[in-house]
Parts: C-alpha cells; structure tokens; sequence
C-alpha cells in the first residue's frame, strides 16, 4: 500500500519530523555533537549530557549568563570538549570556548 498523491506524502513527512522534533528537542544536539567527535565516558550518557547542557546557566570560565541563541552570539552556550580524545570538558560560551581550542 503506497501513498496515491506524492505531495500528501512529502506533507505528511514533514508534520512527522517536525512533530517529532518538538518531542525530542535533544536528539538533533547530541547528533550534532557526535558528528563533531564529542564522546561520553564510561560513566556518561547522552541523555544527562544534554540535561546538564540545557540547565547550565554560567559560562564556567567567564561566568557569562548564557543564553540558547541560534546566531553566534558572545553569550550563547557550547559544549567544550577536548579534540584529542573527544571527551567532553565545561560548558562555555562562545568565545571562552575559541580561546580554549
């Protein structure tokens, strides 16, 4: 059984997608973080990385409030890891993070 109308199938994918990203707003960050080479310790999951990401409120070096702009803003939030072996290191803001890497 297919779809009969090409255009009511593309439109019904995207209400899935976008209903699915408003369930799972973390999914597409820790995507994003994987594709970057972030990787968790032994004693890490994805799930709490993103929780403590989202409620991190201060810049750990600069104690900048930080904010979830979607523009590279000075104040908006990153997740700072080493690029060595991948492992995640603070919460910063943008430009704490450029001095750092």
């Amino acid at each position: 059984m297919g779809w009969k109308n090409k255009e009511d199938e593309r439109k019904w994918a995207r209400n899935y997608v976008k209903k699915y990203r408003q369930l799972n707003p973390h999914q597409g960050k820790i995507q994003e973080w994987k594709r970057r080479g972030v990787k968790l310790k032994p004693n890490e999951d994805w799930i709490s990385v993103y929780l403590f990401y989202k409620t991190c409120e201060n810049c750990e070096l600069c104690n900048v409030k930080l904010t979830d702009e979607k523009k590279n803003s000075s104040t908006r939030r990153c997740l700072d890891h080493d690029h060595s072996n991948g492992f995640i290191r603070n919460i910063l803001c943008i430009p704490c993070n450029r001095k750092i890497n």
